[in-house]
């Protein structure tokens, strides 16, 4: 069957079966049921299934692995400690996703859309869900369009299509003849649902509802489970490490001691105490406290972030796909030359178009508002005697002004339709003929100006016989040609400060339009924005993927590109191992806020845009989103320090715990022991995000590498271990320990080693005189080893096998800790010497804008 936009108007009704009088109620009815309401919407998932998603990460199944032992073999206290940090974690992540969710929806409930529509010959209002195919609608200014639908008639009637294509400048919809086109942007005949209304008013019938409107088509990609981001690929990794890490470990240690040293039941318990020592299990819970803080802190910097999780793509993020309208301009026309014939500045033509359009009393289009806008010009003198108002085949007005005995029609329209009703040309003050040359020169000066990326208007004026009060079409001849006016989205003022302060923070910003290269090149140039080369849709529809991919690092700007292509480009580059970010606010942009590794959009953006956004800006500014990423980067930065912990001398420690069971005839450490060990030191990490973060970690982007986190293992655990084992040879030599001493000195020891280092790991700079903590993490951490040094002298420590150590220990301890901090301290200038490179997200420094 023929697309319906290529039939007449009468074969359309025909196939919708419908008629200008609209449907009845009764028939309305029936196709409500056949095609469903009018919505798009996509169904979220229930409470119960969003919070026992949480469960699936790696190292909570570790956990529930170690609580499923403990039961088994009856140890509920132990069983209780490992299900109490599950829940904490689980249930805290959930709640703020949850009401994250909620405040959507609620935004959502709020917004009740109807539309006028005719059924059975009566006007009526209806909520646009109860739409359907065949249902007559009229338009005004003002409305937004509630479904597809084909223009029946039309009066000065132009939409904004900027929702689907980016295009700030309105465009004429009327009841044109049929036309074949691929682009739905470019049927003249057809208005798309979420587009708006500038001016005018028509009658439409609706062709399409739901899910089958280009907006649905494009909703409907939003269904599909999001491509993994760069920080989940990193935490996936980083789970699946420790379990491989922990399982072989923890299997071997069983298996030695059941065989040869303690009975199977110790020894299960051992190992699971071990497993839960070894295993980061609060990081779902300090990735959560540390994520609402970020959230918090950006939220007072102007972004409001949905998903928590997203933070840490943001921080790492290197590579910022964004469309130029709104972004990099202000997505408003503005006046910007106002020339003569030969380009030179005229405020005569300037006072012509602004009596032109001050004194328009039909269509006044963005344009017109622009030249009102520019300057406030004194208009007292001139009044107005007729007008011969605008149509869609002259594409001029004319407005007759008088000032005493002296009456002048002024014309303004596209160039050449003015310059076909001009017989003479104004140079320098003079009148000269409109010869074919000059003709020639003027539209020759038009097209230079529309390759430059301005929307230009001719002017001409003719002195009229005074006294007369009617003018016709008849009277637009013989005029003289005086010159331009020229329009363009202006960049915004912030825009070029804010390419060159991304730059310096690492990101490479690459722009995404739907406009022409002209324009957008132009644009760029203005803002000082180095273009290293433009690619354009059609170009990009010819490219495979292997293609593509090596093209979208070579260049910046991509203009003419439908959604399809921009999901394409954002696919491309993260292939090429870059952490991409997308900014859009129209419904053509909410495909590739899916896809990005992070999507963002502005409070003024389509609502399927912010829907789709895992973070929104309240001003549609790149300073505001770089002062954003710059709080991801500190939530990233803690969330490493705690990684960085759990994986170096928590590990390390373990390690020990683990060895020593092997040699000695008693165990190390008791398991109720390992696990008041692992619970006192996560209540020390649970600071870690009220730390600060150094300024120039958040310099450039950074990424969490299992590559860096892997050498930072093998590098930093067994430092932790030489320790570990000096202490044991101090304790077994030079204090005779034996069971319960041996114990008590060694969980203590641990206990201190283990906490002490993070002063050492959260920073690159000398610790304390460069960097200081923050007060609670110094608080936190002085508990923590206060509590451990004090326990075994109390009744509270006997419970746990504990027993008053020698007062001579703690001088040898602290002997012990501050060399092994000191050694860290060595270790960690050398290690980011060689291995920073490996977290840092660009893998090259992007050229200057």
């Amino acid at each position: 069957m023929e697309p319906l936009h290529t039939l007449g108007i009468d074969a359309v009704l025909e196939r919708l079966k419908t008629s200008p009088e609209g449907l009845s109620e009764e028939e309305a009815g029936r196709r409500l049921g056949q095609y469903g309401p009018n919505e798009v919407s996509r169904k979220r998932p229930s409470s119960i299934v969003q919070f026992l998603a949480h469960f699936k990460n790696p190292l909570v199944i570790i956990l529930l692995i170690a609580a499923a032992i403990s039961v088994f073999v009856g140890e509920i206290t132990s069983a209780a400690i490992i299900i109490f940090i599950i829940l904490a974690s689980v249930c805290l992540d959930f709640y703020q996703e949850y009401r994250a969710g909620n405040a959507v929806e609620l935004l959502k409930q709020k917004i009740t859309t109807t539309s006028t529509v005719v059924r059975g010959g009566a006007k009526k209002e209806l909520p646009i869900s109860r739409l359907v195919p065949g249902d007559v609608i009229l338009l005004s200014a003002g409305d937004i369009v509630p479904a597809d639908a084909r223009v029946l008639s039309s009066r000065d009637f132009f939409v904004n299509q900027s929702a689907l294509t980016g295009e700030p400048y309105p465009v004429e919809k009327t009841n044109a003849p049929p036309k074949t086109t691929d682009q739905p942007s470019e049927r003249e005949n057809t208005i798309f649902q979420g587009t708006s209304v500038v001016s005018g008013s028509a009658t439409a019938v609706v062709t399409k509802t739901g899910i089958t409107t280009e907006f649905g088509r494009i909703a409907q990609t939003l269904v599909q489970r999001p491509p993994e981001t760069e920080f989940e690929r990193g935490l996936n990794a980083f789970g699946l490490l420790m379990m491989r890490l922990v399982f072989f470990l923890v299997i071997f240690v069983f298996f030695v001691n059941a065989l040869f040293k303690h009975d199977i039941l110790e020894s299960l318990l051992f190992a699971v105490a071990l497993a839960v020592g070894m295993t980061p299990e609060l990081l779902p819970m300090i990735l959560t406290i540390n994520l609402s803080k970020g959230a918090i802190a950006m939220s007072e910097k102007g972004a409001i972030v949905k998903h928590l999780a997203s933070i840490q793509n943001f921080g790492s993020m290197d590579i910022l796909c964004t469309d130029k309208t709104g972004t990099l301009t202000e997505n408003r026309i503005s006046l910007v030359r106002h020339v003569d014939a030969h380009g030179n500045e005229s405020d005569r033509v300037l006072l012509y178009s602004f009596l032109n359009s001050f004194h328009e009393t039909g269509l006044k289009s963005p344009l017109d508002a622009a030249i009102l806008s520019f300057r406030d010009l004194d208009t007292s003198a001139y009044k107005k005697i007729d007008e011969i108002p605008f149509d869609f085949i002259r594409k001029r007005v004319s407005i007759v002004v008088g000032t005493g005995t002296d009456q002048v029609l002024i014309t303004k329209g596209a160039p050449e339709e003015i310059i076909r009703v001009c017989s003479s040309c104004e140079e320098g003050g003079r009148v000269v003929p409109l010869g074919k040359d000059l003709e020639k020169d003027i539209l020759g000066h038009y097209t230079e100006m529309s390759g430059e990326g301005f929307r230009t208007l001719g002017v001409a004026y003719r002195h009229v016989e005074p006294g007369r009060a009617r003018y016709t079409i008849d009277d637009e001849a013989g005029m003289t040609f005086l010159g331009f006016v020229a329009f363009i989205d202006p960049p915004k003022a912030t825009a070029g400060e804010s390419l060159r302060l991304l730059h310096e923070a690492g990101i490479e910003v690459k722009i995404l339009s739907g406009d022409n290269e002209l324009v957008t090149k132009k644009t760029c140039e203005t803002l000082g924005y180095e273009v290293k080369g433009v690619l354009t849709g059609p170009e990009i529809a010819l490219m495979d993927d292997e293609a593509l991919a090596r093209v979208v690092e070579r260049n910046n700007i991509f203009t003419r590109v439908t959604p399809i292509q921009k999901d394409r480009i954002l696919l491309a580059l993260k292939k090429n191992g870059h952490v991409v970010g997308f900014l859009g606010d129209g419904i053509n942009d909410a495909p590739s806020i899916r896809t990005a590794d992070v999507g963002i959009s502005v409070d003024n953006a389509v609502d399927i845009a912010k829907e789709s956004a895992d973070i929104i800006l309240l001003r549609n500014d790149l300073r505001v989103l770089l002062d954003g990423v710059r709080e991801g980067r500190k939530t990233f930065g803690n969330t490493l320090k705690y990684i960085m912990m759990g994986t170096s001398s928590n590990f390390g420690n373990m390690f020990s715990v683990a060895g020593a069971s092997l040699i000695l005839p008693f165990l190390p450490m008791l398991p109720i022991q390992i696990l008041l060990n692992n619970l006192l030191y996560d209540f020390s990490q649970t600071t870690i995000p009220t730390d600060a973060v150094d300024d120039e970690y958040t310099q450039r982007p950074k990424r969490l590498s299992i590559g860096f986190i892997r050498k930072f293992i093998v590098i930093f655990g067994p430092i932790s271990s030489i320790f570990d084992y000096l202490t044991f040879f101090i304790l077994l030599v030079f204090f005779n320990a034996t069971g319960a001493l041996f114990q008590t000195a060694w969980f203590v020891e641990s206990i201190c080693t283990q906490v002490a280092v993070v002063f050492v790991i959260r920073t690159r700079r000398v610790p304390f005189y460069l960097s200081r903590p923050s007060r609670y993490l110094l608080a936190g951490t002085a508990l923590v080893i206060a509590i451990s040094c004090i326990l075994p002298f109390t009744m509270a420590g006997s419970l746990f096998g504990f027993v008053p150590l020698p007062l001579s220990f703690f001088g040898i301890l602290f002997v012990l800790v501050l060399v092994y901090l000191l050694l860290v301290e060595l270790v960690k200038g050398w290690f980011y010497r060689h291995y920073a490179s490996l977290i840092d997200a660009a893998p090259e420094t992007p050229k200057s804008p």
